[in-house]
């Protein structure tokens, strides 16, 4: 049921795109305590994007949950910008996230909703 989303402005090879999702998807299966057989993440490189009016390396995420607690957005910003980081090199400070908690009955799955 989470699903995240990264979109950036650089390219990445296809060796490099397969680790970063790997390790997103361990990262918030293990941050929300939900099995990472319901994580879904997708990666978007290679995208026109601007942040404080410069080109240089940068990320938007969005990551919806089904009870995602407020409690825990501050160990997922710093968990994920971590990994933007050290996996592209980008700095913590040129990355923004959106969390968004998604009830139970607007999440459909298999044929119903959780």
């Amino acid at each position: 049921m989470p699903y995240l989303k990264i979109q950036t402005n650089q390219e990445l090879n296809e060796a490099t795109r397969q680790a970063l999702m790997k390790k997103a998807s361990a990262t918030v299966a293990e941050q929300l305590g939900k099995p990472e057989n319901y994580v879904m993440v997708t990666l978007q490189t290679a995208q026109n994007m601007l942040f404080a009016g410069t080109d240089g390396p940068l990320a938007y995420l969005e990551l919806k949950s089904i009870e995602l607690p407020e409690s825990a957005t501050q160990a997922l910003s710093d968990s994920l910008c971590t990994l933007m980081a050290q996996e592209l090199d980008i700095e913590k400070n040129r990355t923004y996230i959106e969390f968004a908690d998604a009830p139970r009955h607007m999440w459909g799955w298999n044929g119903s909703t959780f």
